[in-house]
């Protein structure tokens, strides 16, 4: 499986016993989509290798305690710690309405209730406190703070999200 067909669900974050256990810290604001998983991928340098799940509970929110089958010690929960965990994106809910993932906006086009058109979603800086749309215009990168009162719609048949910025924020970067 490429990563590029997947998404992150989150990290092998300890280990929680000698028989091999692991805790996966999840990546997500609904931890109980994925308390009954079969299987994941495992990231392994650039790889990822598919690791069946025999047992798993949900603890503490977002943290799911797994036991794989092809590891049954600590060194085997060694060898696979720290590592990233993925999922096909076939497993992502679809979301509606101004919801989205941040995968399913980039090259989308975007767009300010005054202005118009001003340039291609690259990418979303999720690093900073308050996520950012990272918006390429001839060579200029816009950086847009994802506030859900500045998302007006999602609109995926176009492949645009419009926005209302404030006044002079996208003129900061283009003058």
């Amino acid at each position: 499986m490429r990563k590029e067909d997947c998404f992150y669900l989150g990290k092998i974050v300890r280990k929680h016993s000698f028989k091999g256990e692991v805790v996966i810290k999840l990546d997500t604001d609904e931890p109980e989509l994925y308390e009954n998983l079969e299987s994941v991928f495992v990231e392994h340098g650039k790889d990822l290798i598919p690791f069946f799940i025999e047992e798993r509970l949900l603890q503490k929110g977002n943290q799911l305690r797994v036991r794989f089958e092809t590891v049954d010690t600590e060194q085997d929960a060694d060898a696979i710690m720290n590592s990233g965990i993925y999922l096909p994106l076939s497993f992502l809910p679809k979301l509606t309405g101004n919801k989205f993932y941040f995968h399913e906006i980039i090259d989308f086009t975007a767009v300010d209730v005054e202005r118009g058109e001003f340039g291609i979603i690259k990418g979303v800086n999720d690093t900073t406190a308050q996520p950012l749309f990272e918006i390429m215009n001839d060579g200029v990168e816009i950086l847009i703070p994802m506030i859900d009162e500045f998302i007006k719609e999602i609109d995926r048949k176009g492949k645009r999200v419009v926005l209302q910025t404030p006044p002079g924020l996208i003129d900061m970067y283009l003058s």
